[in-house]
């Protein structure tokens, strides 16, 4: 009982969230989609982490803003567009699928896939060295071992 305390106790902040009661909106409805779509978009100073989760003024700022934004009126996607357009693909936790996203996920595996081709190329050109042939005293020389 006393090792379950003290996990609860040590386990306790990590399930803290960056958002403060003051940015959290009183419609419930809407602050689920707040929530939802701050587990959405980067920081762009954190880099790895969600707005959501980051403690950086920007994240904070930006949360203020999707709640400005949803109070207005803005769905979920013109949210996301809001941010798009002044960060890039990048503020979102999952890219849209564009050409080019597609370009960079393909790249490396067609990048692969060309050196293993040319490994490929490159191990059956591969032939015998070339054998100069015998000259007649190395072949008189070698009749001569081979007879006795």
């Amino acid at each position: 009982m006393r090792a379950l305390l003290i996990l609860i106790v040590l386990l306790w902040p990590l399930s803290v969230q960056a958002v403060q009661p003051d940015e959290m909106l009183a419609d419930p409805v809407l602050e689920s989609r707040a929530q939802a779509l701050d587990h959405e978009l980067r920081c762009v100073l954190c880099r790895s982490e969600s707005i959501a989760s980051s403690n950086a003024d920007w994240a904070a700022d930006a949360r203020v803003i999707v709640r400005e934004l949803l109070t207005d009126g803005a769905t979920d996607d013109e949210v996301k567009a809001f941010f798009v357009a002044r960060y890039g693909d990048f503020v979102l936790m999952r890219p849209t699928i564009s050409g080019v996203n597609i370009a960079l996920w393909l790249a490396a595996p067609i990048l692969f896939l060309i050196v293993l081709l040319v490994l490929a190329i490159r191990s059956r050109r591969r032939t015998a060295p070339v054998v100069a042939p015998l000259t007649a005293e190395e072949q008189t020389a070698l009749d001569r071992l081979t007879r006795d």
